[in-house]
């Protein structure tokens, strides 16, 4: 039974940064690859970033690559999601969602948090 909690959503003006944190609560947070969601008004939800639970290894949408990193801290069971460069097309409701023992990009997550917003705007 994993709980997820986002946290540092907020109001930046556009070029600016922010970064997420996903605490989760888990025993071992590296047997989980961990995905970063976002979802804004009108549109579908769009898979952002995803770090594996083997190797590390890391994938990320085409519209946030060279701008966004994902990265995790097994110690603090805390996945984090480093924003830079912020557009108002970042605007949206950010969800981070962990899937056991698999590798990114994967369809499948069971357990979803319930999402910081995210709004970029001068």
């Amino acid at each position: 039974q994993v709980q997820l909690v986002e946290s540092g959503g907020g109001l930046v003006q556009p070029g600016g940064s922010l970064r997420l944190s996903c605490a989760a609560s888990v025993v071992t947070l590296g047997d989980y690859a961990i995905g970063w969601f976002r979802q804004a008004p009108g549109k579908e939800r769009e898979g952002v970033s995803c770090i594996s639970s083997s190797d590390g290894s890391t994938y990320y949408a085409d519209s946030v690559k060279g701008r966004f990193t994902i990265s995790r801290d097994n110690a603090k069971n805390t996945v984090y999601l480093q924003m830079n460069s912020l557009k108002p097309e970042d605007t949206a409701v950010y969800y981070c969602a962990v899937q056991w023992g698999t590798n990114c990009p994967t369809t499948r997550y069971d357990y979803w948090g319930q999402g910081t917003q995210v709004t970029v705007s001068s």
